[in-house]
């Protein structure tokens, strides 16, 4: 099945009102999509909307962002810089050993893995993604997560808290596990992402056989069938 009837595919079965983004680390030139300066999670809200995005050190002008994507290593006045911003600015953390502790006990960024990041949807796509991410309300995460465990039972590890960058694309990609996240605050409030969006990121190596679910589990279009002994009067 090619991306677009992926996409098509999942946005009428589960009712999407956001496009499935296609995420891709590549070291190829890519001249489709946008090359401008943004950061990572305006280009997230404007990817759900239809535009695409090609993305890299140059252009990324969030210093988070473009550490969380591989693009640039901390050195000890960038992290204290950090350290000051997260804790007196943005006042996501009360300290910074708590600081400290959101950036070692999760998966490192992938540094050094790759030129660019190109954000699209993903019935656009014209590369491989490396993960599938969707802005979803609660009963559509639970339907994908459904289906993603189908065929496994496999409840997949989480890491729900920290930047949306590293949430939504730093973890599923280090991890090969599926993620659901709730984004952190600042680029939820900077970005007006609705108040009841999540962010679910599936590895693409994944998306077969949660797509070959659809037809089976009654998270996706398959009728549920109650035997006549459980049902109540």
């Amino acid at each position: 099945m090619e991306f677009k009837e992926q996409s098509d595919l999942l946005k009428k079965v589960l009712g999407l009102k956001k496009e499935p983004l296609a995420i891709t680390f590549t070291n190829d030139e890519v001249s489709d999509g946008l090359y401008e300066k943004t950061s990572i999670c305006k280009a997230l809200k404007r990817a759900a909307e239809g535009d695409c995005f090609v993305i890299d050190e140059k252009v990324e002008t969030c210093p988070g962002g473009s550490r969380y994507c591989g693009f640039t290593e901390f050195s000890g006045q960038q992290k204290r810089r950090l350290q000051r911003f997260l804790t007196k600015g943005e006042k996501l953390t009360s300290s910074i050993v708590s600081f400290e502790r959101m950036l070692k006990l999760t998966v490192q960024p992938p540094t050094g893995l790759a030129d660019r990041l190109v954000i699209c949807p993903l019935e656009k796509t014209t590369l491989r993604p490396d993960i599938v991410l969707f802005q979803c309300n609660p009963e559509q995460a639970c339907r994908l997560i459904t289906l993603d465990t189908y065929w496994d039972g496999i409840s997949p590890k989480q890491q729900v808290i920290g930047a949306l960058c590293h949430s939504s694309i730093t973890y599923p990609v280090m991890t090969g596990c599926t993620n659901i996240t709730t984004g952190d605050w600042t680029a939820r409030k900077q970005q007006g992402f609705e108040p009841d969006m999540l962010f679910l990121t599936v590895p693409y190596e994944r998306m077969h056989n949660l797509i070959t679910a659809i037809p089976k589990c009654s998270a996706g279009d398959a009728e549920a069938v109650i035997p006549e002994e459980l049902q109540s009067d």
